[in-house]
């Protein structure tokens, strides 16, 4: 029997992968070993204590992910890191991070609990990492994750040891969305979602050279932004090149019909200099786009993905930063 892999679909029929961004709060990566169930949170190595408070969560609908991050070193011992990042309020770049290093991995409840309550949860440590790269590598989840996500792990571990980036760590996680574009990635803090990943766009990711336009079939989008508002920041990446990712961000939809097939939206930017530039923009649904396939390798029927282009952008204010001498 052949096996048909969902992002193999996905590429042949040119599904863009822009608005597949996961928009989320705050992000909860524990380290814990693998193999991983299909269901990552009952795998073997994961405490009940764990799994308790992430049901918990799941129930009182807060917008917090929960992942199992890995790495090559994680095996070798039984001290943990936990990360939390939490979305940045108002102009933001993305997620502000905390990092706790826990004797082990049944410490991890409780440290999170204490956090959710405000309360200090101890374990905090100071890093000198400033990104940190999620590549899903879920297998058990789904096949396209151990196919592409496994070996672009290993490439990509390479590329950055190569470039000497020695302030970005690279992790495996479990499954955060959007399989069908394996090898798919999230590159915290920004919290920007990749997909389709090749190791040239990869490297132009990482030092923000290179053709921007390598990202047209790999970025997913920002995850601070509503969906139907990520191709909008898309387009103001090719405007700006990369340099936009200096940039502050605010954005909110003003309005959108019933259907969502019409959409008015604005985007507030700040360069590092202080200088505000306020956008405004209608985002029309786009029917020649959007597309009928499986959402994953296990799925039993297909799935509608709208998908939206910017009708129209225009500037509506600017404030400039003047500085006496």
């Amino acid at each position: 029997m052949k096996t048909s892999f969902c992002s193999d679909n996905t590429r042949n029929l040119g599904e863009e992968p822009i608005g597949t961004a996961t928009t989320c709060q705050t992000y909860i990566l524990v380290e814990c070993p693998t193999p991983w169930a299909s269901e990552a949170f009952t795998s073997k190595w994961v405490p009940e204590n764990l799994r308790v408070l992430v049901e918990e969560v799941k129930r009182s609908r807060q917008p917090i992910k929960f992942l199992l991050i890995t790495n090559n070193e994680s095996h070798k011992t039984d001290e943990k890191t936990l990360l939390i990042y939490q979305q940045q309020e108002g102009l933001s770049s993305g997620y502000d991070k905390r990092e706790f290093r826990l004797e082990n991995i049944e410490q991890a409840a409780t440290v999170i609990r204490r956090w959710l309550r405000g309360r200090n949860p101890g374990y905090e440590v100071e890093t000198n990492n400033s990104r940190d790269i999620l590549v899903c590598t879920h297998g058990s989840h789904d096949m396209c994750c151990s196919r592409y996500g496994s070996p672009f792990y290993f490439h990509a571990a390479g590329t950055i040891a190569d470039l000497g980036f020695t302030d970005v760590r690279i992790w495996k996680s479990s499954h955060f969305g959007g399989h069908r574009f394996a090898p798919t990635a999230i590159d915290l803090p920004s919290g920007r979602y990749y997909g389709n990943l090749t190791q040239d766009v990869f490297q132009s990711i990482l030092t923000r050279t290179g053709d921007v336009n390598c990202l047209d079939k790999s970025y997913r989008g920002w995850g601070i932004l509503p969906s139907q508002m990520q191709i909008l920041e898309r387009e103001l990446i090719y405007r700006y090149g990369w340099e936009w990712f200096d940039y502050k961000v605010a954005g909110r939809i003003i309005e959108q019909t019933e259907d969502k097939s019409i959409v008015r939206c604005e985007l507030t930017l700040e360069k590092p200099d202080g200088s505000l530039y306020n956008y405004q923009a209608r985002i029309l649904k786009n029917d020649e786009k959007s597309v009928e396939l499986p959402s994953s390798c296990n799925a039993k029927q297909n799935s509608m993905f709208v998908k939206y282009t910017v009708a129209s952008l225009w500037l509506t204010s600017t404030k400039f930063i003047t500085h006496s001498a």
